[in-house]
């Protein structure tokens, strides 16, 4: 690609691309609104010597958009071990790649976490370009926790696998990110109710930064209900909250707790034995069994 060719527009203005240092760059793109690009994002698609995606009809829209004069190379998962390949010969060549997925950051829940794994074995340097991110878009527009979250992905999509998924995250102490699919999402909210719990809080974020984006948020058992039987079109991301917290038993209890264990057990066993069931310290417990005995 040509010198001159290595620019972008905004608006009517045209823009040069500085040079970019070698290695494999992998760009975040918007995940439904061109306006959600980057101007570090936009340099680094011009400036690259080799942009590679997964679908080039889709990344052809970004740049016509911008003015950008790339030529995309595509790189998905039915051509991943070959197109990379020719995208790790190119860096050890000595050109610079840019990375794009169809919508948001690259790697991830795409196939260019396999070339960021081989760039990075291979000893070349991978510069992350930061923007629009699905997952994170979802979580802060859900009204839900984000002191603490997981995403998790795309759920199995068969159900006795989704369950037993849904039952491996149960306990996790954290609001729980997922990618689902419209024709799937009834079923995803019934199995998560019941595995879950209805009362769990949700929120089903659907097209997201597009122009019918949509947020319905409430327990886990009303969604659920809500979209049964619906046809639903869109991309959708489902954010669920973390488990309520259970109060700790109150002094009381913890002794009657304490008094129940001790009769069957030694004082070591049964203050560990306490611990799990009350959550408290068990060094705590501990000192507390050994003042009971003091007392009689």
């Amino acid at each position: 690609m040509s010198e001159k060719a290595r620019t972008y527009r905004i608006g009517n203005t045209e823009l040069p691309a500085r040079p970019l240092d070698a290695g494999l760059y992998l760009v975040a793109t918007p995940i439904g609104n061109l306006g959600d690009i980057t101007l570090r994002a936009l340099e680094t698609l011009a400036g690259a010597d080799i942009l590679a995606c997964e679908d080039t009809r889709v990344t052809r829209v970004l740049l016509d958009r911008y003015g950008i004069r790339q030529r995309p190379f595509a790189y998905h998962e039915h051509n991943a071990k070959e197109a990379g390949e020719k995208l790790l010969a190119m860096l050890e060549d000595g050109k610079t790649v840019a990375l794009v997925s169809d919508a948001g950051t690259p790697l991830v829940s795409d196939p260019g976490y396999r070339l960021g794994q081989m760039a990075i074995a291979a000893g070349h340097r991978v510069h992350p370009i930061p923007g629009a991110s699905a997952p994170l878009a979802a979580l802060v527009g859900s009204g839900l926790p984000n002191d603490a979250f997981l995403f998790a992905g795309f759920l199995p999509t068969k159900d006795k696998a989704r369950r037993d998924r849904l039952a491996e995250l149960v306990s996790v102490p954290a609001t729980l990110i997922f990618f689902e699919s419209p024709h799937r999402i009834a079923a995803t909210l019934a199995a998560a109710a019941d595995v879950l719990g209805g009362s769990r809080d949700a929120s089903v974020c659907r097209e997201l930064t597009k122009t019918f984006e949509e947020f319905r948020r409430g327990p886990l058992e009303m969604l659920a209900a809500d979209y049964e039987g619906q046809s639903v079109k869109g991309e959708i991301v489902l954010v669920i909250g973390p488990p309520e917290v259970p109060e700790p038993p109150g002094e009381a209890d913890v002794d009657a707790i304490l008094r129940d264990l001790i009769a069957d057990m030694p004082t070591s066993k049964a203050a560990t034995e306490a611990a799990k069931i009350t959550g408290l310290p068990r060094k705590d417990l501990y000192q507390r069994l050994l003042d009971m005995k003091d007392n009689g």
